[in-house]
C-alpha cells in the first residue's frame, strides 16, 4: 500500500501499555498509526490530521470516551468520522445505546480480541478510502459535467450566433429557406421564406395546394420538372420562377433544393433557399434596353454622319474637309448636351450657346444676343435642330452679319400654345439677296425642320441681313415640361403646375425641414424672393400649429423629417385650400398617391427653381424676363 493510500487510524488511551499493545495488533494493516494519551491530544490530531477512524477508551480521567465522542461529532469535519469505543468494564445497553447516539460505530470488550479488533478496523478503513474514493470520482464526474456542460453551452452559444449571422446573410441577401421533412411529411417556412412570398408566417399553412396558388401559373410546370428531375437523380437543382404574392405583386425568385438520404439512398429530407432576385431582372430588362437604345443611338449617329459625307458639297477638297468637320463637330455637341442630361433631352440654350461660342470674343461678345425660355429638347430634335443652327451660323459667318465687323446676331426663341419659334435675326452685314437656288445648308435646314420635325422654315432676305424663322409644333416632339436635366431639379408636375395651378395669395411661406442647413437655404432663397418665411419648422405638430396660428399663403414641405412622414401637414394645407410643393432626396415613386397631383422638387433645390415656381405664381408679381432663368422650361 501506498503512502498516498494510507489512512490515519488515531489510538486514544491514557495507558501507554494499552497504546503499544493496540498499534502491535494493527500494525499488520499498513496504516498509519496516530497515539494520544488523552481526549486534549486526541483533538490536537484531529485538527492537524485527516483522521478514517478512532479507537478510543470509554474510561478516562480527564474526558472520558461518551464526552471526546461528542466533541468529536459537534465538529462538521469530523461529523462521518468512524469512532470504535473500547471498554474495559461490562457496558450495559443504556451505555451502549448512549455511545451510539454519540457517535460511535461499534464496541470492542475487553480483553480484545486481536483478529476481531484488525478486522473492524480494516472494515472501516476500507470504507473510508471506498468513501474517498467515491468523493474523488464524483468531484471529477462534476467536474466533467460542468465542463461538458459548459462546452455544450459555448457550441449552443456558437450554434445561435451561427444561426443569426445566416439570418441576417438571408435577409441581407434577400433570402429565405425551407425544410421538408420526408418521414413527418411537413415542410417549414422561415421569416425570409414568408417574407418573399408576402405571407403572415403566424397564419399560412405550408401546403402543396396554398404554395401552388403563389406561383406563376406559366412557372408550376417548370418548377414540378425541377422537383421531379431532385427525386430522380437525388442532386440538388435550381430554377428560376415567380412569384405572386396576395396582393398581386410578382417577384423573381431562384430557387435551390438540395436532397439528405438515408443509408438505403431514399430522400429522407429536402432543404433549400429561395433567393429573391426581383431587382436583379429588372436590372437586367434595363441593361438589355440600354444596350438596344446605346445600339438604336449609335446607328443614328453614324447614319446622319454617313448623310452629311455623302450629301456635303465643295469646290475642293479642303472646302468639303472643312465642311464636314464642321458639321460633325456640331452633331459632337449636341452629343455632350445630352450626355450631361443622360439623353433625357438637351437644353437649347446650352445648344445655341455650344454653336456660337467659337464666334464670341471679350472685345465684341455684345454682337451676338440670345434669349428665350428654358426648353429641353428630346435627342432626335436636338441633333437636327443643331445641325440647322450651325448651317445658319455657317452661313453668317462667310456671307451673312458675323462676317464684318459691323455686324450683329440676334437669335430668340418662345413658346406658344401649339409651337415652338425660334428666331434667327442678322443686321449690320452685307445686304441679303435671296438665291437663285437653294444651297446644300439650306437643303438642310428645310430638310430637317419640315422634313424631320413637320415644322416650318421661312427665309427672309434683307438689307440688314437674314432673319430665318424655325417654327416646331408642338407634338410629341414637344411637351409640357418635363425638365430632364437633372441639375435643374423641376420635374414635369412641379412645372405644370407653377404654370398653371400654383397660386400664392399672400406673402408668408411656411419652411418645414429638418436639415437645418437645408432649411437656412431655402428660407433665405424665399426672403431674397420678398417672401415672409414661417418657420422653418422640423416637427409635424409644430407646423401644424404654426398652420393654424399664421396666415399661411403657401408652404414648402420636405416630405420625410427624420423618419416622420410630412402627410398630417399636407392633410391640413390641403383642407384649409393652401398650396404647398414637395421637397424630397428620393423618387417621386415613394410619395403617397394621394398627393400625386403636388409638384415635387428634387434636392438639391436651386434658387432659381423656387422662383420659376412662386414667383410665377405670385398673384400681382412682375412679370419675369425672357432669358432671365426664371420661365418655364418645357421638352421639345
Amino acid at each position: 500500500m501506498t503512502n498516498g493510500d494510507r489512512v490515519n487510524i488515531l489510538l486514544v488511551d491514557d495507558q501507554p501499555a494499552k497504546l503499544m499493545s493496540y498499534e502491535v495488533i494493527l500494525q499488520n494493516l499498513g496504516e498509519n498509526l496516530l497515539k494520544a494519551t488523552s481526549g486534549r491530544e486526541a483533538l490536537e490530531h484531529l485538527l492537524k490530521s485527516e483522521v478514517a477512524i478512532v479507537l478510543v477508551d470509554v474510561c478516562m480521567p480527564d474526558l472520558d470516551g461518551f464526552q471526546l465522542a461528542a466533541m468529536i461529532r459537534e465538529h462538521p469535519r469530523f461529523q462521518k468520522t468512524a469512532i470504535i469505543f473500547i471498554s474495559a468494564i461490562q457496558v450495559a445497553d443504556v451505555d451502549r445505546v448512549r455511545g451510539f447516539e454519540m457517535g460511535a460505530v461499534d464496541y470492542v470488550p475487553v480483553p480484545v480480541v486481536p483478529e476481531v479488533l484488525r478486522a473492524k478496523v480494516k472494515v472501516f478503513a476500507e470504507l473510508y478510502r471506498k468513501t474517498r474514493l467515491l468523493e474523488r470520482l464524483n468531484a471529477e464526474l462534476e467536474n466533467r459535467v460542468a465542463q461538458r456542460t459548459a462546452e455544450l453551452e459555448a457550441s449552443t452559444a456558437r450554434l445561435t450566433e451561427s444561426e443569426q449571422r445566416r439570418s441576417l446573410a438571408l435577409v441581407a441577401g434577400q433570402m429565405g429557406s425551407w425544410d421538408w421533412d420526408g418521414v413527418k411529411r411537413d415542410c417549414l417556412w422561415d421569416e425570409g421564406q414568408c417574407r418573399i412570398f408576402g405571407v403572415d408566417p403566424a397564419t399560412f399553412a405550408v401546403t402543396a395546394e396554398n404554395v401552388k396558388a403563389l406561383i406563376h401559373p406559366e412557372d408550376w410546370p417548370r418548377l414540378e420538372e425541377a422537383m421531379q428531375r431532385l427525386f430522380t437523380e437525388h442532386k440538388s437543382h435550381q430554377t428560376e420562377f415567380r412569384v405572386r404574392r396576395p396582393n398581386g405583386e410578382i417577384r423573381w425568385c431562384l430557387g435551390t433544393a438540395a436532397p439528405t438520404l438515408d443509408a438505403a439512398g431514399n430522400i429522407i429530407r429536402m432543404s433549400g433557399v429561395t433567393a429573391d432576385i426581383t431587382e436583379r431582372k429588372e436590372s437586367e430588362v434595363r441593361q438589355v434596353l440600354l444596350a438596344r437604345e446605346v445600339d438604336h443611338r449609335a446607328k443614328n449617329a453614324l447614319a446622319i454622319v454617313q448623310s452629311i459625307v455623302r450629301l456635303t458639297r465643295a469646290e475642293s477638297m479642303p472646302a468639303y474637309v472643312a465642311a464636314v468637320e464642321g458639321r460633325i463637330t456640331a452633331l459632337s455637341r449636341a452629343h455632350t448636351v445630352l450626355s450631361h442630361s443622360r439623353w433625357q433631352g438637351a437644353d437649347l440654350a446650352g445648344l445655341v450657346e455650344e454653336e456660337l461660342a467659337p464666334y464670341r470674343s471679350d472685345r465684341n461678345n455684345d454682337r451676338i444676343e440670345t434669349a428665350g425660355p428654358a426648353i429641353s429638347l428630346q435627342p432626335a430634335s436636338a441633333q437636327t435642330l443643331t445641325l440647322a443652327l450651325h448651317e445658319l451660323a455657317t452661313n453668317a459667318v462667310k456671307y451673312g452679319a458675323l462676317s464684318s465687323i459691323s455686324g450683329r446676331l440676334g437669335v430668340r426663341w418662345e413658346l406658344r400654345p401649339s409651337t415652338l419659334v425660334l428666331h434667327w435675326q442678322e443686321s449690320g452685314g452685307p445686304r441679303a439677296r435671296k438665291p437663285a437656288h437653294l444651297g446644300f445648308g439650306t437643303r438642310i435646314i428645310v430638310a430637317s425642320v419640315e422634313g424631320q420635325l413637320g415644322g416650318q422654315a421661312k427665309f427672309q432676305w434683307g438689307d440688314g441681313g437674314l432673319h430665318c424663322i424655325l417654327t416646331i409644333p408642338r407634338g410629341e416632339k414637344i411637351g409640357q415640361p418635363a425638365l430632364a436635366m437633372r441639375e435643374q431639379a423641376v420635374d414635369d408636375k412641379a412645372a405644370a403646375v407653377a404654370h398653371d395651378r400654383f397660386v400664392v395669395n399672400g406673402n408668408r411661406v411656411m419652411v418645414v425641414e429638418d436639415e437645418a442647413l437645408v432649411a437656412m437655404v431655402v428660407s433665405d432663397a424665399m426672403i431674397d424672393l420678398g417672401y415672409q418665411v414661417v418657420g422653418p419648422f422640423s416637427r409635424p405638430p409644430d407646423a401644424i400649429a404654426a398652420i393654424k396660428d399664421n396666415q399661411i399663403a403657401a408652404a414648402i414641405l420636405d416630405i420625410n423629417l427624420a423618419g416622420t412622414l410630412v402627410y398630417p401637414v399636407a392633410e391640413e394645407l390641403t383642407r384649409r385650400g393652401i398650396p404647398f410643393v414637395f421637397v424630397t432626396g428620393y423618387g417621386i415613386e415613394s410619395i403617397d398617391k394621394r398627393f400625386s397631383d403636388i409638384p415635387v422638387l428634387q434636392k438639391p433645390i436651386e434658387r432659381e427653381t423656387l422662383q420659376r415656381i412662386f414667383m410665377n405664381g405670385r398673384i400681382g408679381a412682375p412679370a419675369l424676363p425672357v432669358g432671365s432663368g426664371a420661365t418655364q422650361p418645357v421638352t421639345v
